[in-house]
């Protein structure tokens, strides 16, 4: 026998009963969800714990830097930068949220003596601050990607030490929450520079987008191979048995920072009023040092900049120039920065990909 249609009265109580039930799912569904947004927000909201985290003070607290490192010009950056105008350059869609008490680091691969590290076992190490100048590669010629601040943390070669590299490991890996991979030069880590597992910058727990709980900080190399935000593992390996991730995508295997400067004053196609200039900026060289900066107009004669005290060679170095008797008209400045090892910047413009950018930077003014 056939399917034969329903009555039209059996036909509107079901009708009634399917939007009954409808609704009341409708409604179940959305207070749940509510219920679990909310659970979700108290699970992942580390804010109140991140706020709760007492820093124990260095050993050797490191002492203030000189008011001499910056110059007196204005519209010249801060020789430290706040927390809150350092530069990110993120993969991850959203930043990853730990709470420190869940939180562990598992040292791990090519040692004698793998390590799982917890957070309060981290600030009971011997913390050290470093003042570290911080460089994104893929920052151009001239542009922000670029940051000075004091990081407080605890001394990675000293905790690989701990654990007892093997003979052969030549890469340390960092692997981040999120699965980024960081991969770093493990004799740069070893050879004497002050790297640090970074809790803190600028006398606080580090903020959430900066790596809470736990970041890494080796000097001398562009962040994708040296600063691995929100750390969770730490593999001693080599470098032939594995690619992080953006080795993988054709960029230089070690990232070691290039020397380059940068004209902050006069602002780009800036109006200033005919005389004496004032022109500044900064420059930096990680790890091994700005030597002398230059200035030239209108492609003359290359000057001398006055630079600022040298706080070390892991930080940037500021600069000024007295542009004396600068007449009226448009004017081309450009600028360029030798390094201690006698190294200076070259002219030829290239863009970050793959091992940073290179070339003078420059910028048009009109004097009036």
């Amino acid at each position: 026998m056939e399917d034969q249609p329903p009555p039209r009265k059996a036909l509107l109580t079901s009708r009634r009963t399917v939007l009954a039930a409808t609704a009341g799912t409708f409604t179940a569904g959305a207070l749940a969800g509510i219920g679990g947004r909310a659970l979700t927000a108290r699970r992942f909201d580390v804010t109140t714990a991140r706020d709760a985290v007492r820093l124990p003070p260095p050993p050797d607290p490191s002492p203030p830097l000189p008011a001499t490192v910056h110059p007196n010009v204005p519209g010249l950056v801060p020789f430290n930068t706040p927390s809150s105008d350092f530069y990110r350059v993120d993969t991850a869609l959203t930043i990853p949220r730990i709470d420190p008490r869940d939180w562990a680091l598992r040292i791990h691969g090519l040692v004698d003596r793998p390590q799982l590290i917890t957070f309060d076992e981290l600030l009971r190490e011997p913390l050290e601050e470093l003042d570290h100048t911080l460089s994104c590669v893929s920052n151009e010629v001239g542009g922000p990607y670029v940051g000075t601040t004091r990081w407080l943390g605890a001394s990675l070669p000293a905790l690989l030490r701990r654990a007892g590299v093997r003979t052969g490991a030549d890469q340390l890996v960092g692997r981040s929450k999120d699965g980024m991979t960081i991969g770093t030069p493990l004799e740069s880590v070893l050879d004497g520079r002050r790297a640090v597992l970074a809790v803190a910058m600028n006398g606080e727990a580090l903020p959430l987008a900066h790596g809470f709980p736990c970041r890494s900080v080796v000097p001398g190399f562009y962040g994708y191979t040296s600063a691995t935000k929100w750390l969770v593992d730490l593999e001693v390996t080599t470098f032939a048995a594995l690619d992080p991730y953006w080795v993988r995508r054709g960029w230089d295997r070690t990232g070691a920072v290039r020397t380059a400067s940068r004209i902050e004053v006069p602002a780009p196609f800036a109006r200033v009023a005919a005389g004496d200039i004032d022109v500044a900026g900064t420059a930096w060289a990680t790890h091994r040092g700005i030597a002398a900066v230059e200035v030239r107009i209108d492609g003359g004669p290359w000057r001398q900049a006055e630079l600022a005290a040298d706080a070390g060679p892991d930080l940037w170095r500021q600069w000024s120039h007295r542009w004396a008797g600068a007449p009226p008209g448009t004017h081309r400045i450009e600028v360029r920065a030798t390094d201690t090892t006698g190294s200076v910047q070259p002219e030829l413009r290239a863009g970050p990909f793959p091992a940073g950018a290179t070339g003078w930077h420059s910028t048009v003014v009109t004097v009036t």
